[in-house]
C-alpha cells in the first residue's frame, strides 16, 4: 500500500465487515516526540485472543472471498520497519481497536496520504455507520463526528455528494489549520 490512508481504509472495510456501527479513527501526528500514532477502534462482533494472535500470518482471514489477509502484516512490516510497532486489543462482542505506531521522521515511514478522502469515501459507501476522527498535531487537536452532522443535515447527509465534498474540504482545512497552529 502506497500511504497510510491505504490502510486505514482497509482496517475499517474489517470492522465493517465485523458488523461495527460505529469506527473511531484517531491520527496522532507528534514530531516533537518523532511519532506517528493510527488507532482505529469499532464496536463490532471482536475476535477471541487466538484470532488475533493470528493477524500477522498472511495466510489467516476470517473473509470467505480470498484465502490471504495481507493488510495487518502489511501495516505491521511499515511500522515497525519505522521504528514503531502494532498492537491489536479485542474483545468478542465488544469490538477491536488496533494501534500503529511510527517514527515520525524515519524515511521508512510512508507518507500519511489523504486521510479526509478516505474517510469521506468509507463514510458516503456507509451512510447508516458513524465515524468520530479525530486529528491530532503536536497536542492541537480537531475533531469530526458523523453523528453530529447527520444531526444538524439528517441521516442522509451522507448519501448527498455536495455534502460529503462540503465535508470533505472542511476536513482537510481543518487538518491544515491544526498543523500550523
Amino acid at each position: 500500500m502506497n500511504d497510510l490512508s491505504m490502510h486505514i481504509l482497509d482496517i475499517i472495510q474489517n470492522s465493517i465487515s465485523a458488523g461495527a456501527t460505529r469506527v473511531s479513527l484517531t491520527v496522532d501526528e507528534n514530531p516533537a516526540a518523532d511519532l506517528l500514532t493510527i488507532v482505529i477502534g469499532d464496536n463490532g462482533r471482536g475476535m477471541t485472543p487466538e484470532q488475533v494472535s493470528r493477524l500477522s500470518d498472511p495466510f489467516f482471514t476470517s473473509r470467505t472471498t480470498r484465502k490471504v489477509g495481507m493488510g495487518i502484516p502489511l501495516l505491521k512490516q511499515s511500522a515497525e520497519q519505522s521504528g514503531g510497532e502494532v498492537r491489536i486489543t479485542s474483545e468478542p462482542g465488544r469490538g477491536t481497536e488496533v494501534t500503529a505506531v511510527f517514527g515520525y521522521s524515519d524515511i521508512d515511514r510512508p507518507p500519511l496520504g489523504d486521510v479526509a478522502n478516505a474517510l469521506m469515501i468509507t463514510a458516503s459507501s456507509n451512510p447508516r455507520m458513524d465515524f468520530l476522527f479525530t486529528y491530532r498535531y503536536n497536542g492541537e487537536e480537531y475533531v469530526l463526528d458523523t453523528a453530529d452532522v447527520k444531526e444538524i443535515f439528517g441521516e442522509d447527509a451522507f448519501s448527498n455528494l455536495t455534502i460529503v465534498k462540503n465535508i470533505e474540504e472542511m476536513l482537510k482545512e481543518n487538518i491544515e489549520e491544526v498543523r500550523n497552529s
